[in-house]
């Protein structure tokens, strides 16, 4: 009897039990750049060790999620907030029979291209780049060209539209990317609640009433609640929902938080600060490119000199955007 590889054993365990709206492993549309099968992993577990081992995603550790440079060791970063997207992704493709690869592959790489100091620094840029900026699609940048020395990772294309397509109002081609979105979304909510009462900004008492009734009072209650309506709604079926009761009260959640974390005035001077920060610093370096990094100038060649500034402004952390500020604008003491 021949024994099976275990990338075989994986193949087939993916066409015993996957679902049929599943993406099975060995029916991945490939790579822009065809290479050697990996004779242990699917292309998909390749993809998620690219994304892992990515300088970008070392990099989320040191940026911010909602809070700029909380006190405390227990608000959640960009990478925190990946992990918990991860996690909450794969327990949905699990119940649903899903790839968990791939969607772990997905969640794992969303959020690369994410600007320092959060949403505030995504906005920033997308104001002083003629062309916009949206940070899906710096992160599927990341993926395709700047990560690896400029070369990319050659991800499949399952998890690079994954990736571009998991921001609210977009349309990822598979379940599996459909699930990351809804897993964002799951994710940043109930965790930006916590950090915000941890903060201060908002009491447990002020959360909507609709929302404690409907999807729980508790940050555990609701991420249960929302990953079984997922479930529940969702099984056997073409398309990730949530029932319509569970997915307004999520809506009212969201719109919460808008009007009393994300919009609230610390909120928005801290914005101005790093604004002033990355304006200042994208305005220097169009005026000055030869002081861009080397890997950035040979950029130059193939790319405008705004996207490829947006390049360097968004892959900072918020301690390095900082560092080159103070390098560049402050002056040093003899």
């Amino acid at each position: 009897m021949q024994l099976l590889s275990v990338k075989e054993q994986t193949l087939k365990k993916e066409e015993l039990f996957l679902s049929p709206y599943a993406v099975k492993s060995q029916n991945t549309l490939g790579r822009v750049n065809s290479e050697v099968p990996c004779s242990m992993r699917t292309e998909f577990q390749r993809d998620r060790d690219r994304i892992i081992y990515s300088r970008a995603f070392i990099r989320l550790k040191n940026k911010t999620q909602v809070f700029f440079s909380p006190e405390g060791d227990h608000y959640m970063t960009r990478l925190t907030h990946t992990l918990d997207v991860s996690q909450i992704a794969r327990s949905i493709a699990r119940a649903l029979s899903l790839n968990e690869d791939l969607t772990e592959a997905i969640a794992l790489g969303h959020d690369l291209g994410h600007t320092p100091f959060g949403h505030a620094g995504e906005r920033v840029l997308s104001k002083l780049s003629p062309k916009g900026f949206k940070h899906n699609e710096q992160s599927l940048r990341v993926v395709d060209v700047l990560e690896n020395s400029g070369k990319g990772l050659n991800l499949t294309f399952e998890v690079r539209d994954g990736i571009l397509n998991h921001k609210t109002g977009t349309h990822p081609k598979t379940l599996e990317g459909q699930v990351v979105s809804l897993s964002d979304r799951i994710a940043y909510l109930n965790h930006d609640v916590d950090d915000a009462v941890r903060k201060g900004v908002i009491t447990q008492d002020e959360l909507p009433k609709k929302v404690l009734d409907v999807l729980g009072a508790t940050s555990r209650e609701r991420i249960n609640k929302m990953i079984s309506s997922a479930y529940e709604n969702s099984l056997c079926k073409d398309k990730v929902s949530l029932h319509s009761e569970v997915d307004e009260a999520m809506t009212e959640l969201r719109n919460f938080m808008f009007d009393r974390v994300y919009m609230m005035d610390t909120a928005k001077r801290e914005e101005e600060r790093a604004g002033h920060m990355l304006s200042c610093m994208y305005d220097y370096f169009y005026n000055n490119k030869d002081k861009l990094p080397k890997m950035y100038k040979e950029l130059l060649d193939s790319y405008d000199l705004s996207t490829v500034i947006c390049d360097y402004l968004s892959g900072m952390t918020d301690r390095y955007a900082i560092k080159v500020f103070t390098q560049i604008f402050i002056p040093q003491s003899f």
